[in-house]
């Protein structure tokens, strides 16, 4: 039996108090902007009924068998109770004997629990750095010297602690791949020598907009191997920062809330903010999520400044002294011109990327869409507070196939027509089953069923006392009044491309249970909540634009020696330690893969794979871990490759340019910087198998 991991720092997850301060604002340590009175899901539990009961009110879900899904049309209550998330003939709860190769994708010896400063893969395996910050990218663009930095170089070279990324086909050249990339946050205290937080530099300022935004990069793989690198001036190369040109689209563009006195017409944005994690269409674009941008504003004055974490006083970064579109004193609407999810034509280098008003605006974690069976993309979103909502976006409009002109400039339309609904999570448990330790409740786990509440569809609102361009602007305030389930920071949300199902990456919540706040429900089990979750949903009849769903929680993030951890019944012996579960993916295997942010174990941030079916369902194991300091991003599963981002490396309290707390990617001396890695098997064979 292994000594349950110590837990290493006072702040939420493992997170520096460096990474609270530049990622996201110290927002854990603020006052929740959710203080809605609106139902919970304690509430719910309180006032349910049996299990049976539950299940007949979900009436239809998802069936899963070995040759993938069916739909399984007006069960009887038992045989929805029997079918629901059962996973393609696992049994919930029942642990499955472990072999000894893994699931197929998952076959490799896990990494074990570290704190090495450097990238850390399975015996086997072989890593590169893709791109670093810096490297110029752009025509003209010079060789990064962080002592000369300028804000004309940086806008020419790959930007900071980069996040999501996508790798897209790139026809007619062989080997190679468009990459886009993030890039959330900086982090000035690791960028610039001797920086004074209080006395910015115009130069410095200027810098970190121009390191914000994001990256389109051609990457060449090398002959033999896995090995990625940037193919520097390409054409379709691009940067996109915190002054470029974006559109405002849908149904709330021009909207008297979205105008500025430097944008009458409330339709023309200049960047990008806060950028963390994405998706990838099927016609093929990115999706990219404004999260953390309250931190940018300054002298919030209004109530809903205040509900989307806007300070009343001086930002961190002192941008308001240098543009006054930064200080909500003087232009109060600018702030409700950020946290959009962006779409991005990868392949048109003189395209006017698009901010999609009719996905809602709160702090987006990401966007993967899904189609639906006539062609139409579904899109699910994770607003990235605590005790904030879980949503998804379900278009008018059908993809067109091709590549045509037509049929792209159509497709660049598809997010802007549809309705925007939130969730209401019901358990089945009777609520003295829930006691806020984790203990699994009498029927083995955590489940129950849920509805979408549509908040508005077009110019139409469905949120009594709310117009539409309010709902979408103020798409928190919408959710509080329609009763939405307070959740534990929903970040990543992904459809499995083979089942259909949704995985949700709930990372953590330290305020679960503190008085005042809302106590333990069966979706978020524990309250002081270090280690978070990951709940699965199935659309009733796996139809994404159903407005039902059963849902349970997949994995109980934490020490699998603590009783309080759940492995979708898996035997806990046999799976690596999991904290603070983040973005997630897919591999071609249906394998979901997860990274991690804020480790509260005592170990470095990692990449991890579980299987989701088959009798090996919940056997998680460790693929890597990352450097002192950093957190693992935008992993991206190929059959031959997994791409990571590699963010904020060094970012520990008390280090500086000065004194750094990590020596990678290049060694002693340099500057540690915020890179992309690539990781393959040696002998050139898929992963994991």
């Amino acid at each position: 039996m292994r000594n349950l991991l110590p837990f290493i720092s006072s702040h939420p997850g493992g997170r520096s108090a460096l990474t609270c301060r530049f990622r996201c604002g110290d927002a854990c340590f603020k006052e929740t902007p959710n203080t809605s009175d609106n139902e919970y899901a304690g509430d719910i539990i309180a006032g349910a009924v049996s299990r049976r009961s539950m299940m007949r009110a979900a009436a239809v879900v998802t069936v899963a068998t070995a040759a993938g899904t069916a739909a399984l049309t007006g069960p009887s209550a038992p045989q929805a109770e029997a079918a629901a998330l059962a996973g393609h003939g696992d049994k919930p709860g029942r642990p499955q004997k472990p072999g000894a190769s893994g699931a197929r994708g998952l076959r490799f010896s896990p990494v074990a629990p570290n704190k090495d400063d450097k990238v850390t893969v399975p015996d086997g395996y072989a890593q590169n750095v893709v791109i670093r910050w810096g490297e110029p990218i752009l025509r003209g663009a010079p060789a990064f010297d962080p002592d000369k930095q300028t804000a004309k170089a940086q806008a020419g070279q790959f930007g900071y602690n980069n996040d999501f990324l996508s790798l897209l086909p790139l026809r007619g050249e062989r080997g190679r791949q468009v990459m886009v990339a993030n890039h959330e946050y900086t982090d000035e205290i690791l960028m610039f020598r001797g920086y004074d937080p209080a006395n910015p530099t115009r130069e410095q300022v200027e810098i970190a907009w121009a390191a914000h935004g994001l990256s389109v990069v051609v990457v060449q793989e090398e002959h033999r191997t896995g090995k990625l690198g940037p193919v520097n001036r390409h054409p379709l190369n691009r940067r996109l920062t915190a002054t470029s040109e974006f559109r405002m689209t849908g149904p709330a563009a021009g909207s008297t809330l979205l105008r500025t006195s430097a944008d009458r017409t409330g339709r023309k944005v200049l960047g990008t903010l806060n950028n963390c994690a994405g998706g990838t269409t099927p016609w093929g674009t990115t999706l990219h999520g404004e999260e953390n941008f309250n931190q940018y504003f300054a002298n919030g004055t209004t109530a809903m400044h205040k509900r989307y974490g806007i300070g009343t006083s001086a930002s961190e970064r002192k941008w308001e002294r240098f543009d006054r579109r930064f200080d909500l004193a003087k232009e109060p609407n600018e702030a409700n011109r950020f946290g959009w999810v962006v779409e991005l034509d990868p392949y048109d280098p003189d395209s006017t990327p698009r901010k999609r008003t009719a996905l809602g605006r709160f702090k987006h974690e990401a966007a993967q869409p899904r189609l639906t069976s006539d062609g139409r993309p579904v899109v699910y979103m994770g607003d990235d507070e605590k005790f904030d909502y879980l949503y998804k976006f379900v278009s008018s409009k059908r993809m067109k196939k091709g590549n045509s002109r037509a049929a792209r400039e159509h497709n660049l339309t598809l997010l802007d027509e549809g309705t925007l609904y939130v969730a209401k999570l019901s358990g089945d448990s009777p609520v003295n089953e829930i006691d806020g330790t984790g203990k699994l409740p009498n029927d083995g786990e955590f489940d129950g069923s849920g509805v979408w509440i549509p908040l508005a569809t077009g110019t139409t609102s469905h949120v009594p006392g709310m117009t539409a361009e309010e709902v979408y602007v103020y798409t928190r305030l919408a959710g509080d009044k329609v009763g939405a389930t307070k959740m534990d920071r929903p970040e990543d949300v992904e459809p499995s491309p083979r089942t259909g199902r949704v995985y949700v990456a709930l990372t953590n919540n330290s305020d679960r249970g503190k008085e005042g706040k809302p106590g333990a429900d069966e979706a978020n089990p524990r309250n002081a909540n270090k280690h978070g979750q990951i709940l699965e949903l199935a659309e009733n009849w796996d139809d994404p634009t159903s407005d039902g769903f059963a849902w349970r929680l997949f994995l109980v993030a934490g020490d699998p020696d603590d009783p309080a951890t759940y492995f979708a019944g898996f035997p806990k012996s046999s799976v690596s330690p999991i904290s603070c579960p983040d973005n997630v993916a897919f591999d071609a295997h249906g394998n979901l893969w997860i990274s991690t942010d804020g480790n509260a174990l005592g170990s470095h941030d990692g990449l991890f794979g579980v299987a989701t079916h088959g009798d090996r369902r919940g056997e998680l194991k460790q693929f890597l871990t990352v450097p002192t300091g950093a957190e693992t991003c935008g992993p991206v599963i190929q059959d031959r490759r997994v791409l990571v981002a590699v963010q904020h490396p060094g970012e520990i309290d008390g280090a500086s340019v000065e004194k750094p707390a990590s020596a990678w990617p290049d060694g002693p001396g340099k500057i540690v910087r915020p890179s992309v890695v690539a990781v393959w098997r040696k002998d050139g064979r898929d992963i994991g198998v």
